[in-house]
């Protein structure tokens, strides 16, 4: 039996990579998706005709600015009247060391990885504290939890998000709202494909399972979190990453 079914669900940056799985993943469970992209305007189209408009509906949106979160919300209460799961994956990275890194490579990464989580969390409360029901799904990363040379910046801006995502945890669990992290290691996506051979398998190497990991092994996690098989779960970082922060 299908475990979302009657589930509306938010996905941020749900055109490519994780956020594209996880949209696929949660139609497939019974979910109604909003999610937002960028610029991958091609790429959302392709989403929505496949799935179908009835299941999913594409918003071009900025997490990172108040306005867009807001807009993106009540998006998904006018077309499906509620929302249920909000799985917080938009993300970039301005990989530099710290002596080259630029204010504005600290800045950009920081406003899209962290502020977003802010904002949209912010913008769904209200909604969620009236339905006294509700899972938020923050993407982090193992960068997060041990750190990466030459990403001060993205790993500054997934830790965050583990301590924001505790504390939320703690603010609104009394009113049946969750909030839970899913911190992926090397996932099999776009920008992973662009490694070459040798770095991919030095990366393989380092992980226990050695091999890189799958979108859908994260689509899955991020089910598990939003159905109802998880409702004594909150204010947890579940990683999936094949063993690579033991």
């Amino acid at each position: 039996m299908s475990s979302l079914i009657n589930k509306v669900a938010i996905v941020t940056g749900g055109s490519r990579g994780i956020g594209k799985g996880i949209v696929h993943k949660y139609v497939q469970e019974g979910a109604q998706v909003i999610f937002s992209y960028r610029s991958s305007r091609e790429e959302a189209d392709e989403i929505v005709d496949s799935l179908g408009s009835e299941k999913v509906v594409a918003v071009r949106s900025d997490a990172s600015k108040g306005e867009d979160a807001q807009q993106l919300v009540q998006s998904a209460i006018d077309h499906f009247g509620r929302v249920d799961i909000l799985v917080n994956n938009a993300g970039i990275t301005k990989d530099n060391l710290m002596l080259r890194m630029s204010e504005d490579q600290w800045d950009d990464v920081l406003k899209v990885n962290l502020k977003s989580v802010f904002l949209l969390t912010k913008s769904i409360m209200r909604t969620m504290l009236k339905q006294r029901s509700g899972s938020i799904i923050n993407m982090s990363s193992v960068v997060g939890i041990f750190g990466n040379a030459g990403q001060a910046n993205y790993a500054a801006s997934k830790a965050g998000i583990i301590g924001f995502s505790k504390s939320i945890a703690k603010e609104v669990g009394s009113r049946g709202i969750r909030c839970n992290v899913v911190a992926p290691g090397f996932i099999e996506t776009e920008m992973t494909g662009e490694l070459d051979e040798q770095t991919r398998n030095s990366y393989a190497d380092s992980i226990p399972l050695k091999k890189f990991g799958s979108v859908q092994d994260i689509a899955d996690i991020c089910v598990f979190l939003g159905s109802d098989q998880s409702t004594y779960i909150t204010g947890q970082v579940i990683s999936v990453c094949g063993g690579l922060n033991i």
